[in-house]
């Protein structure tokens, strides 16, 4: 391989590693911010000790992301040196404002949030808990705006050197892809957090442990689940399908295994891409659909990749078309279980059903494998760009690094990432083993008051 596809090989590897921590944590910072708001409003000790339970594990998966998130400030130096040069001047103003102003406003309210409640009044505690969830947020917000840029460029000019510059900071900054982008990602994050609170209740329900704060995990996670498993369809799966529909056209062909330019077009739930032969072997299909999500109408011209010079089109469409249908066959999924949950919930049958526990306790892994086949697909499709119509990828590279220099040390973090993920794994089992405990309270506390309200 010559140096730019290793050179994208690590990035993917590192990315794909450190994208597994912030799509828990950003979904968490949301539901830890629930539990805190019912506990505050109800005075349910459950739901304060869940809040300070997954506020540890947040604290955990934090410091990870951290550490696994720097290296790939560095890449953009080292291996992608002429990118950097090339649009430096514009998505610098966002990652730097995500790393001076979200990351330590999130930083600094997650210590109040994890040493404070003993020196903090309620209300300030539920204060910083909601400071670390819009902290978070608004960190993601501007990592997803950044993305954005490269996906969708908008509010830059090129200077006489050719290289680009920041025209207008509000049109970059709010670019309209970032927004459905951002939401979708978010809303994912969400699913991500809700089923791994749902499958740690399943499990502490099985044990027959922890009673009422499992109980606590199990109602608010199945909640929020549902909720999010039907927003990340629609309206912000829908509105992001269309603006890939509107400025990607090629990696919409690509995502459908859609060779040939037609009307009424198809889409292909299951099937092969030949891209050799340019076709889709064994496809099961449903009529007219294809034309309709992407256009809004039934009638509607959807491209096929034949219609796209070969130097434009994404560069592995067999690696787009399975990511991309792993990640909405894996939706559809997260939808039935959602539903199934809360309607046992509501049934009062959720708790003490072992069959529906045993499932959602194994299901946790599924929204990290269908967030990182959502970013696949998100950066497969746009290849063979770096910043889409503006550079391409092969001209974004460094052009003194060698492969074997990036190969090197591509094994280097392998061996570094493995040491952090089973040191992640152990004190997150730690904790799970440990369990959620209650908050030691002052003398003149009530304690039976302090416990009202609890079910």
């Amino acid at each position: 391989m010559d140096a730019t596809t290793w050179g994208r090989f690590q990035f993917g590897f590192l990315a794909t590693f450190h994208y597994l921590f912030p799509m828990l944590t950003m979904g968490l910072a949301l539901i830890i911010f629930i539990l805190k708001l019912i506990a505050y409003r109800t005075n349910n000790a459950a739901y304060g000790e869940a809040a300070r339970f997954w506020a540890k594990i947040f604290g955990i998966n934090f410091v990870v992301g951290v550490v696994t998130g720097i290296p790939l400030e560095f890449q953009f130096g080292t291996n992608w040196a002429r990118f950097s040069n090339f649009s430096g001047g514009v998505i610098g103003l966002t990652l730097a404002l995500e790393g001076l102003f979200a990351f330590f406003a999130e930083s600094a309210f997650l210590g109040l949030f994890l040493y404070g409640e003993k020196r903090l009044s309620p209300k300030k505690h539920l204060l910083a808990s909601f400071m670390v969830f819009a902290g978070s947020w608004l960190s993601g917000y501007f990592i997803v705006a950044t993305n954005a840029f490269m996906q969708h460029p908008v509010g830059y000019s090129v200077n006489e050197k050719g290289v680009l510059q920041l025209a207008d900071m509000w049109g970059y900054l709010f670019n309209p892809w970032a927004g459905w982008q951002y939401f979708h990602t978010m809303t994912s994050s969400v699913i991500t957090a809700a089923f791994v609170v749902v499958s740690v209740g399943a499990a502490y329900r099985l044990m027959r442990i922890h009673d009422d704060v499992s109980r606590a995990f199990m109602k608010v996670g199945m909640v929020v689940a549902c909720v999010a498993s039907i927003v990340i369809v629609f309206p912000t799966g829908d509105m992001h399908g269309k603006m890939v529909a509107k400025y990607q056209p090629a990696a919409l062909a690509g995502m459908e295994g859609k060779f040939k330019t037609s009307d009424r077009a198809d889409l292909a739930l299951i099937g092969q891409p030949d891209v050799v032969n340019k076709r889709l072997d064994n496809p099961l299909v449903v009529p007219e659909i294809l034309s309709f999500l992407a256009y809004g109408s039934f009638g509607s011209t959807v491209k096929g990749l034949d219609d796209f010079p070969q130097d434009e089109q994404p560069d592995n469409v067999e690696l787009l078309y399975f990511a991309y249908h792993i990640m909405v066959g894996l939706g559809t999924i997260f939808i039935v279980l959602s539903i199934l949950g809360v309607v046992k919930l509501v049934r009062n049958t959720l708790m003490d059903c072992r069959p529906v526990l045993w499932i959602f306790m194994f299901a946790f892994p599924f929204p990290y494998i269908a967030t990182t086949m959502g970013w696949v697909t998100a950066e497969v499709g746009r290849q063979p760009w770096t910043v889409y119509g503006l550079q391409r990828t092969v001209h974004a590279s460094s052009a003194t690094v060698p492969g074997g220099s990036i190969a090197f040390t591509l094994l280097g973090f392998m061996g570094m990432y493995l040491i952090l993920g089973v040191l992640f794994l152990y004190l997150v089992m730690k904790m799970l083993i440990k369990g959620p405990e209650p908050i030691s309270l002052p003398d003149n506390v009530d304690v039976t008051n302090a416990l009202g309200g609890r079910s």
